[in-house]
């Protein structure tokens, strides 16, 4: 199901835009290319600075102590991830009509 757009309306310029659209052109991209194009830009920028933050809140951590917790993590989430698997009437390849069956 795709999701719903949203229409912004944005100020940048001319230098950026020349910049941006001959860019795009010079990728094969077309002029609807450009919200797609933005999309991905604001999402790269909103992971990186989440890192970022994320790395500078933890500085001080011990490495060991963070690898015990992420490791910890893991394991939960697997766990539920098996248990899940497990539940009857839950779907997995194994109990699929065509599991087993040659081509």
């Amino acid at each position: 199901m795709p999701e719903e757009a949203v229409r912004w309306n944005i100020k940048v310029s001319k230098e950026t835009d020349l910049t941006l659209r001959t860019f795009l052109r010079s990728q094969g991209m077309k002029k609807g290319d450009l919200s797609k194009f933005i999309e991905q830009a604001v999402r790269v920028h909103v992971f990186h600075r989440t890192v970022h933050d994320i790395k500078a809140r933890n500085a001080g951590t011990d490495p060991d102590e963070m690898q015990a917790l992420i490791d910890q993590s893991v394991r939960q989430v697997r766990a539920k991830r098996r248990a899940k698997r497990k539940a009857p009437g839950s779907y997995t390849r194994a109990n699929s009509p065509s599991y087993g069956k040659q081509k």
